[in-house]
């Protein structure tokens, strides 16, 4: 009796982080999608997205780096986005998912230069998540404009 008690007070606690464990990996997906969207990766956007995901996770390196090779593990067997907006559509408040399009655009901005496809996926992903098109390019500027000093 006393294990079932232990068990279902840990449940919610093991829910709650399984429940940081898919939106970390949603997220670090979304990021490794980016970086692919133009067909080339390059060490900027690695190097962007390892530091993105450990300053917005707090993770340390190793952490971090980790979780971005798990991501493109993921992101090779994926065909599609749609479960991963979904997992960060129903885990965040709008604000977390106005983050996670700045991030990318940090990742789609890293090299300096802004593919055709990348700005779709942005705006794909944008719309996903219900952040409001107005939003969307005033991140744009805030992130060009922070990479550009």
């Amino acid at each position: 009796m006393r294990r079932i008690l232990e068990k279902l007070r840990a449940a919610p606690r093991e829910n709650e982080e399984s429940r940081e464990d898919k939106i970390q990996l949603a997220t670090a997906v979304l990021l490794v999608e980016m970086s692919r969207a133009d067909f080339e990766e390059i060490d900027a956007e690695a190097q962007a997205i390892e530091q993105l995901l450990a300053r917005h996770f707090d993770l340390d390196a190793a952490a971090s780096e980790l979780l971005a090779e798990l991501a493109r593990e993921e992101a090779d067997r994926s065909v599609s986005i749609h479960d991963y907006t979904r997992t960060l559509h129903d885990g965040l408040s709008e604000s977390e998912k106005t983050r996670v399009v700045e991030m990318l655009w940090e990742v789609a901005l890293a090299d300096r230069e802004l593919d055709k496809y990348e700005d779709y996926l942005v705006r794909k992903v944008a719309e996903l998540l219900y952040v409001p098109h107005h939003e969307v390019v005033r991140l744009r500027h805030t992130v060009s404009d922070r990479l550009d000093k």
